[in-house]
């Protein structure tokens, strides 16, 4: 077999390096196709079959071999043939052309492949499986990817060859008719006034319309595939132009957007307005951040010029402070509020019964449009012992009335070390459990190690490389048992008396109706949305943490724009979501804030860049502060200004990183920042002069060094 493959790899190689080192390619050029037209008439008179024979098997060479030249060849068919003949003979060629180069491909390549990339490779087959026909459809009608290119992927998949030819010949058609009919034009072209004949015209009229006809003809296809089973239940009228499920972050930016819009919107949520953010994630998280470093201050106050500050601390206080921090802005997420906006509000279950219709609590209504704003809920992994013990979660830890002896945290991400500093600074002990090398591993090296030692500075317990793989009650009711492996297989047991689970989140998807429908999902067991924020069924549309790939309220609104804009405008107009600029920040003291690219990702990218840095230890406002530690991390391509991404360490990061999100965004440099006055003293100063450092380091010698005799030479007079 080997033997045959490379016999076949060499014959190839000739026949390709033949066609380039002759210089055949001349052959199968427009002008060439002109000049021998009458001759090519003559011939094809005087020996039709011989003709199309001659011209079928170049047709076929060109295509199987993936060399240049098949439009070329396509307008010669339909000059010397006309568009019956020619539409029939290209069709047939242009099939038999492409399956030959699939089979080559699956022949040569395919088993190397499955062997080196098995995993990716079964789940690229389970795709085509199960839409294999569609999108190979789909590529062929519309054709993004390269004709040959598509030809080769598809040999390394498991599509039927039978499949592969009927799909291509019935998708490559219109596209082939388009073609053969300009080549009857072009071959009309005797002066520059036959260029602007009307049958020129409709020819390449066809021609630029075919993408978007074939695209919005897929829609259709696809439209009505998901919709089949519900016809007949579709309204010839509606109740809603949309109902928006959920009254998080992304429900609630949809709806008031709908509603702005002058569209009848009704918004139902089961539980709590404001969702996670408010009742138990951002303000609550930050309610308690805020306390523990009051209590911080208080312990460093040598560091303000106080000899000693003292403070009354009971644990109940400060939880009641946080929730009535979530219950003074309450109001702004209130169904009152948004009722006064031109909200339909409902506190009920919402259920999907089918694309157009909900069911509110027993209320049965109609809708255009649905929008999913479901959100994410805490995950818990399946730990031995773990449904034996009490623990908590984001959800719950708030309901905590009596301040914890010893708060075991699972989990080293931003969640998890927000609550661990601020919990040790509030005088309870915590032990952070993180099974990776690192805390917050999405960052860069020193970052995370930048955080890791001021975190064990206010007193928490960081044990990495340790996998909890069991939870055991402990001898006294209230206790709790951890159990860790370390990397070399041995254990440790951690006592406490409170356990907090911030492994992650994901996306909430049962309790109204999706399994019914089977909205697709993605490997992360999200609401799979396109970039239109649509699901697999083009009139209901999902934002927000039930999508991702950002579990960021900022992203849930970012994204709720686009969703309610693109469900009312369809089909007249969509916008596509944008991705390009996606900052976060972690609310650890100092705080961590991100744009762009990071050093980590750009390596990692093989992305050529340069990093400059500023240390905030010289900013004279963080001096002022007694807040002088942390950085600003710039990435840049290599001399050049332009903003790859940020990374900034420090007090006010979360505020700080704005400058550089609007700098990416609009395509502003380092150049720009420098020269744009930042009021002293500020934290703001800090991107000034972290691009001043930039400046120094791509300061240009020559030109110095020019100045330098020219002074000199002025000195002298």
């Amino acid at each position: 077999m080997l033997n045959k493959k490379v016999l076949l790899i060499i014959g190839l190689m000739l026949a390709v390096t033949s066609f380039f080192l002759f210089d055949l390619g001349q052959y199968l050029t427009l002008d060439y196709i002109k000049l021998q037209k009458e001759a090519f008439a003559d011939f094809y008179a005087s020996n039709k079959i011989m003709t199309l024979a001659i011209y079928m098997t170049l047709y076929i060479g060109v295509t199987a071999l993936s060399l240049p030249g098949a439009a070329i060849l396509t307008l010669a068919g339909g000059a010397l043939f006309g568009v019956v003949t020619g539409v029939i003979l290209i069709s047939f060629a242009s099939t038999i052309g492409a399956t030959l180069a699939f089979l080559i491909s699956r022949f040569v390549l395919r088993d190397t492949l499955e062997n080196k990339y098995r995993d990716r490779i079964k789940k690229i087959n389970d795709g085509i499986e199960k839409e294999g026909k569609f999108y190979l459809f789909a590529l062929r009608l519309v054709p993004v990817f390269p004709f040959f290119l598509i030809n080769i992927l598809m040999g390394l998949t498991a599509m039927p060859v039978l499949a592969f030819f009927w799909v291509s010949q019935l998708g490559m058609l219109p596209g082939t008719i388009a073609f053969v009919y300009a080549g009857t034009q072009l071959s009309e072209i005797e002066s520059i006034g036959d260029i602007l004949s009307l049958g020129m015209i409709t020819a390449f009229a066809v021609l630029g319309l075919l993408p978007i006809v074939t695209s919005k003809v897929l829609d259709a296809l696809r439209a009505k595939r998901v919709y089949q089973p519900y016809l007949k239940n579709k309204p010839s009228a509606y109740d809603y132009n949309m109902v928006v499920i959920g009254g998080g972050a992304a429900g609630l930016v949809t709806s008031y957007i709908a509603s702005a819009l002058k569209a009848k919107v009704a918004l139902v949520e089961k539980h709590k307005m404001g969702g996670d953010c408010l009742n138990t994630g951002c303000v609550p998280s930050k309610a308690i951040i805020r306390s523990a470093k009051f209590a911080a201050e208080n312990k460093n106050s040598k560091d303000f010029g106080f000899k000693d500050a003292s403070y009354q601390f009971d644990f109940k206080d400060t939880m009641k402070r946080v929730n009535s921090i979530v219950k003074a802005i309450e109001p702004h997420d209130s169904m009152e509020r948004y009722t006064k906006l031109g909200v339909e509000c409902f506190q009920d279950n919402a259920e999907i019964i089918d694309p157009w219709h909900v069911k509110i609590g027993d209320k049965v209504v109609s809708t255009k449009n649905i929008v999913l704003g479901t959100g994410a809920e805490p995950f818990v992994p399946p730990i031995k012992g773990i449904d034996k013990v009490d623990y908590h979660t984001s959800d719950t830890l708030w309901d905590l009335k009596k301040q914890p002896k010893h708060l075991v945290i699972l989990g080293g991400g931003p969640i998890g070390c927000e609550m661990a500093q601020s919990f040790a600074r509030l005088d309870v002990k915590v032990t952070q459990v993180e099974m990776a090398s690192r805390i917050m591993g999405r960052e860069d090296t020193e970052v995370s190690e930048y955080i890791q030692n001021k975190m064990r500075s206010d007193g928490v317990d960081i044990l990495l490389s340790h996998k909890v793989v069991e939870i055991k009650k402990g001898k006294n009711k209230a206790d709790k048992i951890v159990v860790c492996e370390k990397e070399d297989g041995k254990t440790i047991e951690v006592s406490c008396d409170t356990i907090f689970v911030a492994i992650g989140r994901v996306a909430r998807l049962k309790g109204f109706g999706l399994e019914s429908l089977n909205i697709e999902l993605t490997e992360r067991r999200t609401i799979n949305a396109d970039p239109f924020m649509r699901t697999n069924y083009p009139n209901i549309y999902v934002c927000g943490d039930a999508t991702g790939p950002y579990q960021f309220t900022h992203m849930a609104a970012h994204q709720a724009w686009y969703a309610s804009v693109n469900a009312l405008l369809s089909p007249f107009k969509s916008f596509k979501v944008d991705y390009s600029v996606v900052p976060w920040a972690t609310f650890t003291d100092p705080e961590v804030a991100r744009v762009g690219l990071n050093e980590a990702e750009a390596k990692s990218s093989g992305i050529a860049y340069e990093v400059t840095t500023y240390g905030l230890d010289d900013l004279d406002r963080a001096i002022t502060d007694s807040a002088a530690e942390g950085f600003v991390k710039v990435i840049t391509p290599p001399n050049s200004d332009k903003i790859l991404g940020v990374t900034i360490v420090g007090a006010h990061a979360g505020d700080l990183i704005a400058e550089f999100v609007l700098a990416i965004k609009h395509g502003l440099g380092l150049n720009k920042i420098l020269g744009t006055i930042h009021i002293y003293p500020t934290w703001a100063e800090s991107a000034k002069y972290a691009a001043g450092n930039w400046k120094k380091a791509h300061k240009p010698e020559w030109a110095l060094d020019i100045l330098e005799k020219f002074h000199r030479w002025r000195r002298k007079g």
